[in-house]
């Protein structure tokens, strides 16, 4: 296993413990998002327009509005209306207004999105064994505590759009 010191080669030692976990934070993220884009790209999507199918597909038939979308991004994006719009000239959502508040629009996800993200399952749902299966259970366990227990300062904090 190499340290991050030698992967960024860093000679001076890190200011602290929580600097060299940051560091160790954001280029385990970056990895394991190159890797997830790998798997995502062959399909003609980015990693930010699959999120937005998934969340949409987890929505169906309902629809839901920008501001919904927006807060379930697992990375905030500043631009969603931009986002939306190229994947509206994919044809794979579609909007209209909502009947009871005509000031609200409402995306939902269309066939050809549901049937995209059908082709596109196996090979996503194997990337999480692929890139986590050599970590134990008890371990991911952990991990996934102390990641949330890192993310504590950010909760009350409204997200970058």
């Amino acid at each position: 296993m190499t340290s991050l010191k030698l992967e960024i080669q860093q000679s001076p030692p890190f200011s602290s413990a929580e600097e060299e976990t940051l560091l160790n934070l954001l280029r385990t993220s970056d990895c394991l998002n190159r890797a997830l884009q790998l798997k995502i790209r062959p399909f003609g999507l980015t990693g930010t327009q699959y999120n937005v199918l998934r969340i949409l597909r987890g929505a169906h038939p309902q629809g839901l509005p920008c501001s919904a979308i927006g807060d379930r991004m697992i990375a905030a994006e500043p631009d969603i209306t931009r986002l939306l719009a190229r994947l509206k000239r994919l044809k794979l959502i579609r909007q209209h207004r909502d009947r009871r508040d005509r000031r609200v629009v409402l995306t939902e996800i269309t066939e050809s999105g549901l049937e995209l993200l059908e082709a596109m399952d196996p090979a996503v749902r194997s990337a999480p064994r692929e890139l986590l299966g050599h970590i134990q259970g008890s371990d991911l366990a952990e991990l996934i505590r102390l990641l949330e227990l890192a993310r504590h300062p950010c909760a009350d904090k409204p997200q970058p759009r």
